[in-house]
């Protein structure tokens, strides 16, 4: 463990770590609210983190006046990237894929054909996880834009492609 801040014999001491800029105690000690904050907070940030209260003349007994919270700092995904994979000629198969680079928890992806001939997609002909639809058999009226939506529950970004059968 490292420590990060501490407050003993009257004196707040903000230890050297990434956190020292971005993190202090919420509220003045003498209110006995302990809380921290952590500002403009990173993927790295997350971890367990423990608080441990000592009182001056009591006796220290292990594992008690100990508070354990985990943080997950989420991440929205970054924006995707689409690809064709196959020729996009009539009767063919083709597979579009999409993927985003970053992203916690890992993104979910989307895939929806744009109007005038709105359709959306569903498994088996789209793998949610992995960011790929199967076309196939196609047909000059399969041609348009087709976007994909990577997401989670820190945001979503768009990428689109142009299929010409």
């Amino acid at each position: 463990p490292v420590q990060i801040l501490s407050y003993l014999g009257g004196v707040e001491k903000v230890e050297e770590t990434d956190l020292k800029p971005r993190t202090g105690f919420l509220y003045p000690i003498h209110t006995r609210n302990i809380s921290v904050f952590i500002n403009a907070t990173r993927e790295q940030d997350s971890g367990q983190y423990m608080c441990t209260v000592n009182v001056v003349d009591e006796i220290i007994r292990p594992n008690k006046n100990v508070g354990i919270i985990n943080l997950t700092v989420l991440v929205p995904p970054a924006a995707p990237t689409c690809q064709l994979h196959g020729n996009a000629i009539v009767g063919a198969n083709v597979t579009l894929s999409c993927s985003s680079k970053k992203g916690k928890p890992s993104p979910m992806y989307q895939w929806q054909r744009e109007p005038p001939t709105l359709q959306v997609f569903f498994p088996p002909a789209q793998d949610r996880a992995r960011g790929t639809l199967k076309l196939t058999n196609l047909s000059l009226e399969m041609s348009g834009v087709y976007v994909c939506r990577a997401e989670n529950q820190a945001g979503s970004k768009n990428c689109s492609i142009v299929l010409e059968v």
